[in-house]
């Protein structure tokens, strides 16, 4: 490109379409234009950033039971890798959360590196919670003293690694980005002493000689030295995550298992809850409260998600489902294989009146980012196909307004044998329902247990009038018969199509008799 005796008063810019010639020799004809494009990709920055940078997520405030996410009601339903995809820098989570918002699922666990596993924990293959050495990154900075676990120099607990916040900060960004609410669980008891081992906690691996007690002591208020590193922790890292909208902090996974104190816990929450005082945002806070069920009693004020484990029944809603909180089950996967085990549990969970549905999908690992590994011998499942199958109870209960609907098992009279019917409703105006065969929790011969080409009948005691019957394929989302339902006082018959093991239907009431 010539340029001319007046440069940089002129430019020449040519370019070659076919045979026209297209040129700017004045910069104050390019200079406005440039301008104009540079205003634009400003506001178009501003506002995506501004529509994503909204209120964090937040209990619904006309039902509490619900969340309220970039302005909309939600539910959280998940289908994720075991917890390593922040702590692992060989997991690629650009990848990992690009594949959830495809099956369309909004939610993930992460364990926030203060806990890390080992190859071969809980026979899980390819374990994203157990790096290979090299790999693991904890909140604190190495020392110049070798000597850690596997290889590497030790920690020190007193600073904090740079790296791990700017990791941080990329992931949530990356979560936002692609539609998925983080938990971000902050602690985890140790299980069983090679853990302990591994642990930076361990005064074997640090350099500040903190961390001499017992495994079972580390989640305690016992050791003043360590509670102050961990509350550090909190502090740093409630106040580098201040400013995204789609997480929430967890306390501790599992304190059940190894009798992690009340008094630990709550010292947790309580630093949560101070340290966001002076800070623009406030976050929800979750419990991990048990395995399978249990009444919360005096549940701590701060607390607005209570989750569980396993919970299959989902017994635990209905047990504190007028404490208007969140209810959660967010974790499980150690039923088997089987797609069919944990999306019948999903179904029955949050057609109970759950939130929140997380499940492990042992199908992601770090060679395996977008969850398609298939040949692996962890205790549990996941797939591609089950994430789908999550994907499509999202979208159908997402069909309904379920901030006004409620647990409606009393309308039922009878229900087919071997079969679950869980209903959920707005009284006399609309129903979501789902008719599932009766599973054990880890079935030995699930052909036992499974109904193929099924056709049953059930009875509901609905308020009179004309409705809308559509009857739904949990596992494609396909509609299988619509028709019009005549209730009657004192109870109606429903008839299914012919389906395989489960079946939803949505029930729409359009006219009085």
């Amino acid at each position: 490109m010539g340029m001319g005796t007046n440069f940089p008063w002129e430019i020449v810019h040519a370019v070659d379409v076919g045979r026209v010639r297209l040129s700017l020799r004045r910069c104050g004809l390019l200079f406005p234009w440039v301008i104009s494009v540079f205003c634009l990709v400003v506001y178009v920055t501003l506002c995506g950033n501004l529509a994503l940078a909204g209120q964090p997520l937040a209990q619904h405030p006309e039902n509490p039971r619900y969340f309220l996410w970039r302005g909309r009601p939600t539910i959280l339903i998940g289908s994720g890798e075991h917890y390593g995809a922040l702590l692992n820098t060989a997991f690629d989570f650009e990848r990992y959360f690009a594949a959830l918002e495809k099956d369309g699922l909004n939610h993930t666990r992460t364990f926030s590196g203060t806990y890390r596993e080992v190859p071969g924990s809980f026979g899980i293959t390819d374990n994203t919670l157990a790096p290979a050495p090299g790999y693991y990154l904890a909140p604190w900075a190495r020392s110049d003293e070798p000597g850690y676990y596997d290889g590497g120099n030790k920690f020190d607990l007193t600073k904090f690694d740079p790296r791990y916040f700017e990791r941080l900060r990329r992931f949530m960004a990356c979560a936002g980005r692609h539609g998925v609410v983080v938990e971000f669980n902050l602690f985890c008891p140790l299980y069983d002493e090679e853990l302990w081992r591994a642990s930076p906690m361990n005064a074997r691996n640090n350099i500040n000689g903190i961390g001499n007690c017992p495994s079972t002591e580390v989640l305690t208020l016992k050791h003043p030295d360590l509670v102050e590193v961990q509350v550090a922790f909190v502090r740093r890292v409630v106040e580098a995550l201040n400013e995204f909208d789609n997480f929430y902090f967890e306390v501790c996974n599992e304190p059940y298992v190894k009798n992690v104190p009340l008094d630990w816990q709550y010292k947790i929450i309580e630093t949560i809850v101070e340290t966001e005082k002076n800070l623009p945002n406030k976050h929800l806070i979750s419990m991990n409260i048990a395995n399978g069920s249990k009444r919360v009693e005096n549940p701590h004020p701060a607390v607005g998600i209570l989750n569980f484990h396993y919970c299959y029944p989902p017994d635990a809603v209905a047990l504190n489902y007028d404490l208007n909180r969140v209810i959660g089950e967010n974790e499980t996967g150690f039923r088997g294989r089987e797609d069919i085990l944990y999306r019948t549990e999903a179904w029955e969970f949050i057609l109970a009146g759950g939130g929140l549905f997380s499940h492990l999908d042992y199908s992601f690992t770090c060679q395996h980012p977008e969850g398609t590994f298939r040949d692996y011998r962890s205790p549990g499942g996941g797939s591609p196909e089950l994430r789908k199958q999550l994907g499509i109870l999202k979208r159908f209960i997402e069909s309904f307004d379920f901030l006004r609907m409620k647990p409606c098992q009393d309308l039922i009279i009878s229900r087919p044998e071997g079969f679950n019917l869980r209903i959920l409703g707005q009284p006399g105006v609309t129903y979501a329902g789902y008719l599932a065969v009766s599973l054990p929790s880890r079935p030995k011969n699930l052909a036992d247990h499974l109904r193929p080409n099924a056709q049953v009948s059930f009875g509901l005691k609905l308020p009179a009038g004309v409705y809308q019957l559509e009857w739904i394929s949990p596992v494609t989302g396909e509609s299988l018969a619509k028709t019009q339902l005549q209730a009657i006082e004192g109870g109606t018959s429903l008839e299914t199509p012919r389906f395989d093991n489960d079946i939803a239907f949505r029930l729409v009431r359009v006219a009085d008799n």
